[in-house]
């Protein structure tokens, strides 16, 4: 099988991709010139077909020293062998460890709040239909970045797959950094939550998310991902053992925080109740949070490129892709039904942490995800300080060595991009509603509508006009389904951003939240 094959991948005159420099007869039914048997999405096994090129080698990015030509995985680390700083460094095992903090996250406790709005039986098909889209799209991603192996990050490859169009270069870039920089938001945020409820609020919330992103900041100086990926494995680590303590200490303690209490609404009233399915009353706007909140959560395409552009093998990217994705599964639908089991609908929050009644339970299991906290953030912020500073410097001896000159230069970007997540954690002062507003507005291309163009123009190139057709039922069954998946970004985008901001507003309106830039406690 081409997976079990060590090579590099490299594109000849013909924009076919080469493997270990060998060429093979071309298949036949072919309809470009010669090429390589290799991985196709659709099926894991040898086939006659090529991995086509989407066209010639691009003028992609800004910067660049090497415009115009394809170096292949070998020749990028040759090129870089005498370096200090090293970036394809990443085995398989090192890029499972990024990918697991990535999702293994605290995002998760997202879940029982999912499920108490959607049904437990929908939510959990829901889980399952939406790990197996993300599964599918990451495996095109993967596809693509082998045939053309000069990519670097998901900027780059917007580009190419839009026909070479600077302005597409350019929105990309800002959705990423957009993307990004939200996120870091969200653990600075999150990280004053954390220390609000362990210290019953004994500083300025405002002081709490300074000190989180100064933490945040000085974690984030390491300047590759081998680095980092050693981090990554104990915040993975550590984020299982918190929701595992989170799922027991809810279905051991007595009774949910708020038990008949009544609440604010008069609602926190009896035992826990579980929804099979929807209630009639679940609104549209309500529903869509749901499922943004779920959508989110296993959504994260947008790093791949940068991870696959640091590994030795790209090849062995799919090990580490299935090994993360069976834990998805396995991991948030049983942390998310128990949770919810245990807490009901009238009593759980998000993050489902807040539901724990016992102080002590809470504090234990919400410790537990500090790593995570200030990891996840450092990860999304070297993501993108890495596409900034390979902007500005590359084919200069500071993007590769120890200079004053290009630490400086990372040490301030990083600050400028944790000073933009400082200021949108205190100007969006939410949980739920801040995963939601991701999701419509970034996950709609990063997780869809990107990745079903992707397959299109792939497929275009590998078959030539009428591939569709040419292919019999599995081109149309290839087609129908990208559609689809084109459509649910779509769909997420217009839907999903109108469903979110009339959740702010109606929240907002409801004293739900606490004003920007406020000192009042967050804590759970």
């Amino acid at each position: 099988m081409a997976l079990g094959r060590k090579s590099d991948v490299v594109a000849d005159g013909n924009n076919n991709i080469i493997l270990n420099d060998e060429k093979r007869e071309p298949h036949q039914g072919d309809l470009s010139n010669s090429g390589p048997y290799q991985y196709d999405v659709e099926k894991t096994e040898e086939r006659g077909r090529k991995m086509s090129r989407i066209g010639g080698p691009k003028d992609i990015g800004v910067g660049d020293s090497d415009s115009g030509s394809v170096v292949s995985v070998g020749k990028q680390m040759e090129m870089e062998a005498s370096n200090a700083i090293k970036y394809r460094t990443c085995s398989w095992p090192k890029t499972a460890a990024l990918l697991f903090s990535e999702y293994i996250c605290l995002a998760i406790m997202s879940f029982p709040y999912s499920y108490s709005i959607l049904g437990l039986v929908p939510g959990l098909i829901l889980t399952v239909v939406i790990a197996a889209v993300v599964l599918y799209t990451s495996l095109i991603v993967w596809e693509f970045c082998l045939r053309h192996p000069e990519i670097r990050d998901v900027c780059d490859l917007g580009q190419m797959l839009y026909y070479g169009w600077r302005w597409v270069w350019y929105l990309t870039a800002v959705m990423f950094l957009l993307n990004n920089t939200f996120i870091q938001g969200l653990h600075v945020l999150t990280g004053a939550k954390y220390l609000n409820t362990m210290t019953n609020h004994s500083m300025c919330t405002i002081g709490f998310s300074a000190i989180m992103a100064v933490i945040s900041w000085v974690c984030s100086l390491p300047r590759t991902f081998d680095t980092l990926s050693k981090l990554a494995t104990l915040s993975a680590f550590f984020t299982f053992v918190s929701v595992l303590l989170a799922a027991v200490f809810a279905g051991i303690e007595a009774h949910p925080k708020g038990y008949n209490s009544g609440g604010p609404s008069g609602t926190l009233v009896g035992e826990p109740k579980v929804l099979v399915i929807a209630s009639s009353a679940t609104t549209f706007v309500s529903g869509m949070n749901a499922f943004l909140n779920i959508s989110y959560t296993f959504i994260g395409q947008i790093t791949l490129p940068s991870f696959i552009a640091e590994m030795k093998e790209p090849k062995d990217f799919p090990k580490a892709l299935w090994a993360v994705t069976i834990a998805e599964i396995i991991v948030f639908s049983l942390v998310g039904a128990i949770v919810y089991a245990y807490t009901g609908t009238q009593y759980n929050t998000a993050p489902a942490f807040g539901s724990l009644g016992n102080e002590l339970y809470l504090k234990v299991s919400f410790s537990f995800m500090i790593p995570t906290l200030i990891f996840l953030g450092v990860l999304y912020a070297s993501v993108s300080a890495r596409f900034v500073f390979f902007r500005i410097f590359e084919g200069t001896r500071h993007k590769g060595n120890h200079t004053v000159v290009g630490w400086a230069s990372w040490g301030g970007i990083l600050a400028v991009l944790w000073i933009a997540a400082f200021i949108i954690a205190e100007v969006i002062p939410f949980f739920s509603d801040l995963l939601s507003l991701m999701s419509s507005l970034f996950d709609s291309f990063f997780g869809f509508i990107f990745w079903g163009t992707a397959y299109m123009r792939m497929r275009a190139a590998d078959y030539g006009p009428g591939w569709i057709t040419k292919r019999g039922i599995r081109g149309l069954w290839g087609f129908s389904l990208n559609v689809v998946i084109i459509l649910v970004g779509c769909y997420m985008l217009t839907a999903g951003t109108y469903a979110t901001v009339q959740s702010i507003i109606d929240n907002y309106h409801s004293n739900v939240f606490g004003s920007a830039f406020s000192c009042a406690s967050n804590g759970l």
